[in-house]
């Protein structure tokens, strides 16, 4: 009785399950691409604020005046809309003063993307 070989090859439902298990990892592998782009964009928005908030801070202990109280100005930063909140009070042991800026996005109701806080000598 002649032997019958038996073509040797993949079956329709064995290229499939492939397909759809190849389909499934380059979603998830685009899904995390899209993430790593939009975390990199807050962090770049988070930095830009944080300059922001150094430079209105250097401004404040250039003037040599730091009145007492809140104001709010704009800070922008090239395209970045920003808004600079600085607080001015007395510290606990009245010969220094606190000084808190934050530093929120103009365009959105969202936290500040920067926050700095510290003690400086009452201005004489």
């Amino acid at each position: 009785m002649p032997t019958r070989s038996r073509e040797s090859g993949f079956t329709l439902i064995e290229v499939l399950v492939a397909l759809a298990i190849i389909a499934v990892a380059m979603s998830a592998a685009v899904r995390v691409a899209g993430l790593m782009t939009q975390s990199s964009g807050v962090l770049r928005d988070r930095s830009i604020a944080m300059i922001a908030a150094q430079t209105r801070m250097a401004e404040l202990q250039l003037e040599g005046r730091l009145p007492i109280g809140l104001k709010a100005q704009d800070c922008d930063q090239g395209r970045l809309l920003l808004r600079c909140e600085q607080a001015i009070a007395t510290a606990e042991n009245g010969r220094l003063l606190k000084v808190a800026i934050q530093v929120f996005n103009r365009n959105q109701d969202a936290p500040p993307l920067a926050r700095l806080e510290t003690l400086l000598n009452r201005p004489l």
